[in-house]
Order: structure tokens, then sequence, then C-alpha cells
């Protein structure tokens, strides 16, 4: 299995875990200066990377925030997980959205989100009439922390 990058501009860095266990890869910003994020905005931040995975079937590249970034600077990816998918051939970006009540500064090449791959199943979907009954049931948001009796 490989993770290729290929840089689509000067200044970005190819993304490394932090240690050999970490699950995702460190992806930085590609800026030629500095970047306010206002409170309360989103901004697509460009990472300068395009990414294939390689030998590996069925999967998607997901990034999450880093949890330094997010906690210090109130910014994480705006729509929470970002999805790429594995026939994806552009620019990655990472939709950042400034949580805090004042502005952030991403500098250039600093770390700001993770990437991390995962394998997908891609079952075929077949519509029915009715589905096999289980305990829970239709039971929704909170239904498990009732009392069985």
């Amino acid at each position: 299995m490989k993770l290729l990058i290929k840089k689509l501009r000067e200044g970005a860095v190819i993304p490394k875990r932090a240690t050999p266990e970490s699950a995702g890869y460190d992806l930085s910003a590609c800026l030629d200066e500095p970047l306010t994020i206002r409170a309360g905005e989103t901004v697509k931040v460009p990472t300068g990377i395009s990414v294939a995975a390689e030998g590996i079937d069925s999967c998607v590249l997901l990034i999450y925030a880093r949890s330094s970034t997010a906690t210090k600077k109130g910014l994480a990816p705006a729509n929470c997980v970002g999805v790429v998918d594995s026939d994806y051939r552009g620019e990655v970006l990472v939709a950042l959205h400034n949580h805090s009540s004042e502005d952030r500064v991403i500098e250039p090449e600093e770390r700001i989100a993770q990437l991390v791959i995962t394998p997908v199943f891609m079952p075929e979907v077949e519509e029915v009439s009715e589905l096999s009954e289980t305990e829970r049931g239709e039971g929704g948001f909170g239904s498990t922390n009732r009392r069985i009796k």
C-alpha cells in the first residue's frame, strides 16, 4: 500500500505522521503569506497537494481536525469530517471554520488537519418493502437510555 502525493505548488508539505502509531497524516497549509480566518468564518485552505491511494481497494481519505488546532485555536473542518473520494485527483483543500470568538491566523506550512485512510464498503443497493426486526426497532435519539424492565 502507498499514499501517493503530488506537489502542485512550491511550498507544499508532504503529509506525514507525527509518530509511528499516529492514525492520521498531518496536512499543512500551502500559503504565500499568513491567512486570517475571522471569528465565525469558513475558509478553504489549500494544501498544495493532490493524493492517490495505491494498492488499497475501496477506500476514502477523511480529513479530521487536529486536536491542538481545534482546542487551542477553535479551528476545525467546517463539515466536521472532509471526504476525499478515491477517484479525486484535484488539490486537497481543508474547509476550516473558526468556532472561536476571535480572529485566528494560519501561517504558511502550519499543520491544519489530519488525513486518515479508511476502507469503504460498496454494497449493491436494493429496494425492499420490509427490513428485518430488531430489539431496538424504530427507537431513535436517546431511545437506548431508557431502562429496560
